[in-house]
């Protein structure tokens, strides 16, 4: 009896968790306009329906498990109510894929014991932030759109930036709650203040001084990503 209820609760919770990713896609795509597709997904464990870790792309050695697009392509990314609601209705737990840059919200991710360092920072300079959004290993600072020529002028400006600092400009992509990857939930460190209205978002030079600083001072991880 008790496993039976165990799988009752376990459905009834991937049901809410589905309507969740829904609910999630259509407030950014029709009320911010925030351009979105379906992240691959994690992989079927095979065991009483349960999701495994392991990413459902066919890369065994996939560097960021159920955390990127695969099918469809970044290039995909809408904010037509239509395609958005046939996507999670059809796969109702992908992962929630923001693609960054052009007019939509570019981001920086730093480690995530960096990103606690940063956001304490900024908070005592008294600077405003938008959304940030959290992993159990990164966390990510929504930041209004720039251009790689803004970027690369303010990088140019910095003693050194660790490659455990990372940009989602134009061409990148980021992955909003309330998704599931292969490292755990993605949540609201600082959640958008409307459902209605666009989240208001910093520009990129008021914060990364602060985030170069704080990734300065945390463990590099190199070029593999870790999402």
């Amino acid at each position: 009896m008790r496993e039976i209820l165990g799988r009752r609760r376990r459905r009834r919770s991937r049901r809410k968790q589905s309507s969740a990713r829904l609910d999630a896609a259509l407030t950014c795509a029709t009320a911010w306009k925030w351009p979105l597709l379906p992240g691959v997904g994690l992989a079927a464990s095979g065991v009483r329906g349960e999701r495994g870790r392991g990413c459902a792309c066919p890369d065994p050695e996939c560097a960021v498990p159920g955390a990127h697009p695969f099918d469809p392509g970044l290039l995909a990314a809408t904010t037509d109510i239509r395609m958005v609601r046939w996507w999670w209705t059809s796969r109702p737990e992908a992962p929630v894929v923001l693609a960054t840059g052009g007019r939509a919200p570019c981001a920086l991710s730093l480690p995530a014991v960096a990103g606690v360092r940063a956001l304490t920072a900024l908070d005592g300079m008294g600077l405003r932030l938008g959304p940030v959004v959290a992993t159990p290993t990164r966390w990510s600072v929504l930041v209004a759109p720039y251009t790689l020529e803004r970027l690369g002028e303010l990088l140019h400006a910095q003693d050194r930036v660790p490659s455990s600092l990372r940009f989602h400009g134009e061409g990148g992509y980021l992955v909003l709650p309330p998704s599931e990857i292969g490292s755990g939930q993605v949540r609201w460190v600082r959640p958008p203040s409307s459902d209605t209205e666009a989240p208001w978002l910093p520009d990129v030079g008021t914060v990364l001084d602060a985030l170069v600083e704080a990734s300065n001072s945390a463990p590099d991880g190199g070029s593999r990503l870790a999402f």
